[in-house]
């Protein structure tokens, strides 16, 4: 009895996302839509990654718009990051709060990220499920990068890109073969377009 009870607790820990700590400070930086500086009461600078959600790479299509979105909701304003990890390098991954703005369902409901499902088990049953469908009804109302035809995730674009020079947004009438519309050129200076799978065509 007593050895299945320990198993029934262990797997409710493992279900659940760890216990979080709160950070609080003032950001300072903004370094694109899901990554800004926050400076504490101690004036130590912590770089917190915003939990939950993945923004369009600063050269992709939407990129600054992203990074501006969340310039405007939290520079300059305290903050309370509630987190649970670091990641590999280095930063703070947590949900930034303002006031009772969560920021981070805002850049989803603003359609300036994707809902991270690579990580979602990370975080509460309740944000999950609200991240989610504000990523739902941003695609459907086709709300800030989901006016794009073909949006390719950030995941993709940075697995694709590999050494290659920032991305050009191709205008209308401009030869390229990929749906994408991308245009890329390689580090010996070959040029080639992005499909909107992320793969690259010569």
């Amino acid at each position: 009895m007593k050895q299945s009870l320990t198993v029934f607790l262990l797997a409710i820990s493992l279900s659940q996302p760890p216990m979080a700590d709160t950070l609080h400070g003032r950001v300072v930086g903004v370094s694109d839509g899901d990554t800004i500086t926050v400076l504490d009461a101690s004036n130590v600078q912590f770089k917190v990654r915003l939990a939950g959600i993945d923004a369009p790479e600063k050269s992709q299509a939407f990129g600054n718009r992203s990074k501006e979105n969340l310039s405007n909701a939290v520079f300059g304003k305290a903050v309370d990051v509630d987190w649970s990890k670091t990641d590999k390098y280095g930063r703070t991954v947590g949900k930034v709060v303002v006031g009772s703005l969560d920021a981070n369902l805002a850049q989803l409901r603003n359609g300036f990220a994707w809902h991270y499902k690579k990580y979602e088990k990370e975080q509460s049953a309740s944000d999950r499920a609200i991240y989610a469908k504000a990523e739902s009804e941003a695609r459907a109302g086709r709300i800030g990068l989901w006016q794009d035809a073909n949006p390719i995730p950030p995941w993709d674009f940075r697995h694709s890109t590999g050494d290659a020079a920032p991305d050009q947004r191709l205008q209308n009438g401009q030869d390229c073969p990929c749906g994408s519309g991308i245009a890329c050129t390689g580090p010996k200076g070959g040029t080639y377009c992005m499909t909107t799978s992320g793969k690259k065509k010569y």
